[in-house]
């Protein structure tokens, strides 16, 4: 045997390979997984995709936060020890400016920032993040040989963070394609290539770590993690197959340190292409829009529900007169099906709904009253979110009065613009504000306070009164000692669990509103 292994050793060196081989069982469970061999080289692929990768270099005009009369105070990383320092230099060579000049006009200067792109039409159109060029009043496409041409957006998709521009060449210009994301394993091959910290056209290569990621950077998250380093700049570049197909665009970075360590994300191609086609198109963005705010389904919210499993997205609350609304679906159903595709989980619905074309019958299947309910909708055009904010700003409630939820010693309240302002939070804060904790209760014991933010009961998100005691009375029907709040307080987010008291007699079962 020593000398079987000696022998593996040294014919793994010439690039052969032994393994020992056993009778596989019945239906081949054991039989071994095989990997496609790594490239010999990416340089003919990447020396066929660069000509088609451009550094993008976006400016705007900002005012200056520093008096007039003196130079401009370094930018430093937060908590740096030179920025006190430079604080106080600065204003020993001002005196008598230390907390500014009001009266006087801000210089102003010019901001600058640097990412990537790719040509999708040899007309000129350019892919890009959204934040590459966000506020910017000056953008500029450099290609591959340094031609530097001007670039005006034609549109952009904010909540996506996709933007489409267009150039103006006296040549066609080199392309490429978008691929098919879905067909994406994890542990395959991808390029990257950017413009990393602004020193050109780079290229690095990895795989696919992970799929179906979920940074918490907006609704339609859905991205495709990969180790291939990406770092500041490579915002907006492609993420490639080993056919030469964009299969990502590279928006955001894991780091501590600002540099890779190998934890870089793409936005999917097949919802990349959907939207750069309807910005070409529209000059905007056309998602399919239902009209329900959802929570997840818990497992203790499954059991009083009386379903199987905790699959699904609870509606939480319908807009009036959208296509949640006209199809009857109301407060309390859980979407199990959506156009014939299975919802596992809460945000997987946001997803699908924004991929289906504006105008589409689609089948719901809900689950209602113990069984499942088939309803037909007609999805609408998503309205901005200013729209969608006007809408929710006329229905809420400015006066509301708190309600008690029983057993744990809480008051809370729906936000509305007043308590807003009582407490002030922040104007887009979701979820239900605490008014009052009782002496001696469970919630004093956790250190809660008037102005808190409730924003999730058993990790299910709530956004009225009736949401908490729901998620509370459904604790208490599981035999839970202990109910689980997520609070946003002035020292963040963090998780709070309650001791469950015995309600009062006279408590009633409150019914989403």
């Amino acid at each position: 045997m020593r000398l079987f292994r000696s022998t593996v050793a040294k014919a793994a060196l010439l690039g052969v390979s032994f393994a020992l081989v056993a009778p596989l069982p019945v239906g081949g469970l054991n039989e071994p997984a095989i990997a496609r061999p790594a490239p010999d080289s990416f340089a003919d692929l990447a020396q066929r995709l660069l000509p088609a990768v451009v550094n993008i270099s976006s400016s705007q005009t900002v005012t200056a936060k520093n008096s007039p009369g003196g130079p401009d105070m370094p930018v430093f990383p937060p908590g740096s020890p030179f920025e006190q320092f430079f604080k106080d230099f600065l204003n020993r060579q001002r005196p008598g400016q230390r907390g500014g000049d009001n009266d006087q006009p801000k210089p102003e200067r010019r901001a600058q920032s640097l990412g990537s792109g790719f040509i999708v039409d040899a007309s000129g159109l350019v892919v890009t993040n959204n934040h590459v060029i966000e506020g910017a009043d000056e953008i500029s496409v450099i290609l591959q040989d340094n031609t530097t041409l001007k670039a005006k957006v034609v549109g952009r998709d904010e909540s996506g963070d996709i933007a489409l521009l267009k150039v103006d060449s006296d040549k066609p210009l080199p392309t490429v394609d978008f691929g098919d994301s879905a067909g994406m394993r994890v542990g395959d091959w991808v390029l990257a290539i950017g413009n990393p910290f602004g020193l050109g056209g780079s290229v690095t290569a990895g795989i696919v770590s992970a799929r179906g990621r979920d940074i918490h950077q907006g609704q339609y998250d859905d991205f495709i993690q990969t180790d291939a380093a990406i770092n500041r700049g490579n915002s907006g570049g492609p993420l490639f197959n080993m056919d030469g197909q964009v299969i990502g665009i590279n928006t955001a970075i894991f780091s501590p340190s600002g540099g890779s360590i190998g934890i870089g994300f793409a936005i999917p191609s097949n919802m990349a292409k959907n939207i750069v086609a309807q910005i070409k198109e529209f000059g905007r963005p056309r998602r399919g829009w239902l009209g329900v705010k959802i929570q997840q389904v818990t497992p203790d919210i499954a059991d009083s529900l009386g379903l199987k499993s905790a699959n699904g997205a609870m509606v939480a609350g319908v807009t009036d007169g959208g296509p949640a609304d006209k199809a009857k679906l109301r407060n309390g159903d859980v979407i199990l099906k959506f156009d014939g595709k299975d919802i596992k989980e809460m945000h997987n619905l946001p997803r699908v709904v924004a991929d289906t074309a504006v105008g589409k019958d689609v089948p719901l299947t809900v689950w209602r009253d113990g069984k499942e309910v088939t309803l037909q909708a007609t999805l609408a055009e998503r309205p901005t979110d200013q729209q969608l904010a006007s809408v929710d700003a006329g229905k809420q409630p400015d006066k509301a009065k708190p309600t008690d939820i029983a057993g744990i010693g809480l008051k809370v309240a729906p936000l509305s613009q007043d308590l807003k302002d009582k407490y002030q939070l922040r104007n887009d804060q979701k979820g239900v504000v605490i008014t009052d904790v009782a002496p001696n209760s469970a919630a004093a014991e956790k250190g809660l306070k008037p102005g808190d933010v409730i924003m999730e009961v058993q990790q299910g998100e709530v956004a009225s009164p009736a949401d908490v005691q729901k998620q509370v009375d459904a604790a208490r029907g599981a035999d839970r000692k202990f109910v689980l709040m997520l609070i946003q307080r002035e020292g963040g987010v963090q998780y709070v669990p309650l001791s469950l008291g015995k309600p009062a007699a006279t408590s009633k079962d409150k019914q989403p509103g």
